[in-house]
């Protein structure tokens, strides 16, 4: 089974800028953000915090 990579932060935030610019249509800026991982960054902080 193929893991998927870590999420890239700045990939990330790349993206959510191109939303902030008008350059990408919310639904997709959305889309990218939950494939490039923003769930898993965010449980990851979540844990990271609470230790």
């Amino acid at each position: 089974m193929d893991k998927k990579p870590k999420p890239n932060p700045q990939k990330l935030l790349d993206q959510w800028m191109e939303w902030e610019r008008g350059e990408t249509p919310p639904g997709r800026v959305i889309s990218n953000l939950k494939t490039g991982g923003l769930p898993e960054l965010l449980e990851q902080l979540i844990e990271d915090g609470n230790s």
